[in-house]
């Protein structure tokens, strides 16, 4: 059966368009509608969540210079309106699934850059993401930077 909605997340690097370009022309070949999320991580998480100051301003900041990278970079797939990009703030395997199930999409199409070892034990978005998805997950091989 094909898909009919595919979600894409991205973390707004260079590194995102082979992954775009990948979910491009698995929509076309299967007429899917095609949508894009970015999610914003709460500073908080950064520092341990044992941070002794206000940092809502700074928060509202990075969110706002968000919207414009994800505006930025939306721009560059014109078939992307202005309805099929998300912007969420929270834990990304979180705010992922939960806008997957949202929208009805039955494929999640992230980047992976494939690692092993200990930065595989620190965990990466596209192995939390895998699990408990709602629906089929892609992960697009990263090529690692020369």
């Amino acid at each position: 059966m094909p898909y009919l909605h595919i979600l894409v997340a991205v973390d707004l690097t260079e590194e995102c368009d082979p992954v775009m370009h990948r979910a491009q022309k698995l929509a076309t070949s299967t007429q899917a509608k095609l949508s894009v999320v970015h999610i914003v991580e709460p500073m908080a998480m950064a520092f341990g969540g044992d941070v002794p100051m206000d940092l809502s301003m700074l928060q509202q900041q990075q969110f706002e210079q968000a919207r414009e990278k994800l505006d930025s970079f939306a721009g560059k797939y014109p078939e992307l309106g202005t309805d099929q990009r998300h912007l969420a703030y929270g834990q990304p395997r979180q705010e992922i699934h939960r806008l997957a199930e949202e929208q009805g999409c039955d494929l999640i199409i992230v980047g992976s850059h494939g690692r092993h070892g200990l930065a595989l034990l620190l965990g990466s978005t596209a192995n939390d993401v895998l699990h408990g998805a709602p629906c089929d997950v892609l992960a697009v091989r990263l090529k690692k930077p020369e």
